[in-house]
């Protein structure tokens, strides 16, 4: 991995990386990476999904690598972390700068609550607001990661500003300014490590939130689309034209009477608003959207700044009606008339009250393409890269296969392609699975014998999964694992309320110990988990990724059912339509890869070290039977596979008979 990762920094590309769990990418990538930044003086931005692999990165492996970058002579790494702006304290908030964010009765007392002498205690958003600027007086870095206790988002906001809400230069602690810190810092270093949020923001045309650089790595890239998605999709409701009124006449003496009268307009048609996806605009709609546009307009020009430094809470209001401005404007385009984007309805499970619109882009493809990748070297590596046997797939999801279509305008600010020094190898030192000519595909293989470490037991007997939920064999089949198992089991289901009932029905049946994702903060129920060889966790889609929980704990991973999104996802539908309608399949663009990402996700929670043993069960028969259930199985770790249920118990029966390891 390490030289295929030195081949695309000296002949920038794109580089999709398939590294299964325990190769070690994070040091694949990173040695060539630091030593190539500090050698050509070319900065190179990583990025990450989770905050574990950040912290895993930032505190373990950069370290390392940078010890050894300078041992052997060369410079050694300036590395720093970057984030969004709202992921920071704000001194000058903190300090009074800024009103409390429009949240009535923060500090109100709670009458209902007393302390043993009878005064009544403040509520549990004041005394969290009090902790945070108790640890913003403390604090180095001010990121609210660092945190060493719980706080909710309403608690945040307290404490933290959008960047469109900085005073900036005019600030009077501007010095002092834990995100001025941490950008000065990220445009001094070799090495910039952020997240898949800030490259989606520079994917919607932000770019500088990043600060310039040479060589991209996405680290658990098969997240990256969503990401992308997550940060382009807008959000709009009567709610947040209420709050917006509210800080405009509060904090700038607007009245804003004609955005009022949009608000009321909007909040009448969500009334009666149907729930999904709208195919088109409706009129009603459309005249409340038009009612905000000239509203918002008309209030901006009322905020409009004079030049002189201004208060917080003007900033704070002329912030929001700027973004719900930019808002009606969106959805007054053509983006959904032109299949573009997706519009939708949410109701929410309290009907009106929380009834809001979303529009996202159908597509992230191309601005992943033009924004993060050309021009640039670009690592992208996963474990779950390659689906179905082929990068084909993740090829099109993040934009890569689009790098050999880009016109010749994008060629021009493509650095030039070098050669490799003498000694060193031309040739990949695993042979690409696509031969695209600014892209590659490689997988590097694991250090795991997954066919002598692992059954894969498709239960082929069970009927097809209804939407009732798992049927009363399913369920039966389910009991019959665990028990044979002795528990040490991670369930995996497609809904809550189906880890719900497995969690009901296991402990009605056994007399092993069952948690349930909900019962508890699910790194508690993780960590309960992975000290008893005995129990059993159960949950939906949290669960599929990122739990790491290598020996007998987790010798059992059940799946209830085959991922596939919901029918009526307005996003993927949408997209599903739209490859049908070019001739595509859109069911195994769309539906199936999004199956088959999870599923090896899912399968690959089990087998995490070289002595590792268990099962995956999958008690959906279409893995076995249905004709996409090939590319499925070939998405997953080659675990040894059978449809004989008694075959799966026995080896389970085996594996919990053994002695446990704990102390």
């Amino acid at each position: 991995m390490a030289r295929e990762v030195a081949r695309t920094l000296r002949e920038p590309g794109a580089l999709l990386v398939q590294a299964g769990t325990g190769t070690g990418k994070s040091l694949g990538y990173l040695v060539p990476v630091l030593a190539h930044a500090v050698e050509h003086n070319e900065r190179a931005v990583i990025s990450t999904a989770t905050l574990a692999l950040q912290r895993q990165v930032l505190t373990h492996d950069v370290p390392l690598v940078a010890d050894v970058v300078a041992a052997s002579g060369r410079p050694r790494p300036n590395v720093a972390l970057l984030k969004g702006w709202h992921n920071y304290v704000c001194r000058h908030k903190v300090a009074g700068g800024y009103p409390a964010d429009d949240e009535p009765g923060l500090f109100a007392l709670d009458a209902a609550t007393a302390d043993a002498g009878g005064a009544p205690a403040r509520g549990p958003l004041a005394e969290q607001v009090l902790r945070l600027r108790e640890w913003a007086e403390q604090t180095d870095s001010g990121d609210r990661d660092d945190l060493d206790f719980a706080v909710g988002d309403r608690a945040w906001r307290q404490v933290s500003v959008t960047k469109l809400e900085c005073l900036g230069a005019s600030c009077p602690m501007l010095e002092e300014c834990f995100p001025e810190a941490a950008r000065r810092a990220a445009h001094e270093a070799d090495v910039v490590v952020t997240n898949h949020a800030m490259l989606g923001i520079a994917a919607a045309g932000s770019s500088r939130v990043l600060p310039e650089h040479d060589v991209l790595v996405v680290d658990e890239a098969h997240e990256l689309a969503e990401r992308v998605t997550a940060q382009s999709t807008l959000e709009l409701s009567a709610a947040v034209v209420d709050r917006t009124v509210r800080l405009a006449r509060k904090h700038a003496g607007v009245s804003a009477e004609s955005l009022e009268a949009a608000g009321r307009a909007l909040g009448a048609w969500l009334e009666t608003a149907p729930a999904g996806r709208l195919r088109r605009v409706p009129a009603e709609l459309l005249d409340a959207l038009t009612l905000l546009e000239a509203g918002s307009r008309e209030a901006m020009t009322a905020l409009r700044g004079d030049g002189e430094a201004e208060p917080g809470g003007r900033l704070m209001a002329r912030s929001a009606m700027l973004v719900l401005h930019e808002i009606a404007e969106r959805l007054l385009g053509d983006g959904v008339a032109q299949r573009r984007e997706v519009l939708w309805c949410d109701r929410g499970r309290t009907g009106f009250e929380s009834a809001r619109l979303h529009l996202a882009p159908l597509d992230v493809a191309r601005p992943i393409a033009t924004e993060l990748l050309a021009g640039r070297a670009a690592v992208l590596t996963s474990a779950t890269l390659a689906l179905g046997g082929t990068f084909d797939p993740v090829a099109r999801t993040l934009g890569v296969s689009l790098l050999d279509h880009l016109d010749d305008g994008d060629d021009a600010e493509r650095p030039v392609r070098r050669t490799a020094p003498e000694g060193e190898e031309d040739e990949p030192a695993v042979t690409p699975t696509s031969a695209g000519t600014r892209w590659r595909g490689i997988d590097v293989g694991s250090p795991f014998d997954y066919a002598r470490q692992g059954i894969l037991y498709v239960a082929g007997h069970l009927p097809a999964p209804g939407r009732e939920g798992p049927s009363e064999e399913a369920q039966r089949e389910l009991v019959d694992l665990v028990r044979a198992s002795g528990g040490g089991a991670l369930g995996l289901f497609s809904s809550r309320r189906a880890a719900e009932e497995a969690a009901d029905l296991l402990r009605a049946e056994l007399d092993t110990p069952v948690l349930c994702q909900g019962e508890d903060q699910l790194a508690s129920l993780v960590r309960r988990f992975a000290q008893d060889e005995d129990a059993t966790l159960v949950g939906t889609l949290s669960l599929w990724q990122g739990v790491d929980v290598p020996g007998r704990t987790c010798r059992l991973v059940v799946i209830d059912r085959i991922p596939f999104p919901r029918p009526d996802d307005p996003v993927r539908s949408a997209r599903s339509e739209v490859v049908a309608a070019s001739g595509g399949n859109g069911f195994m663009a769309v539906a199936a890869t999004h199956a088959a990402l999870l599923l090896a996700q899912g399968a690959g929670r089990l087998i995490r070290s070289t002595g590792d043993r268990g099962v995956v069960a999958v008690l959906d028969p279409r893995l076995a039977t249905a004709r996409y259930g090939s590319f499925l199985r070939r998405s997953m770790p080659p675990l040894w596979p059978t449809t004989d249920g008694e075959v799966a118990r026995g080896a389970l029966r085996r594996l919990g008979a053994q002695p446990a390891t704990r102390t």
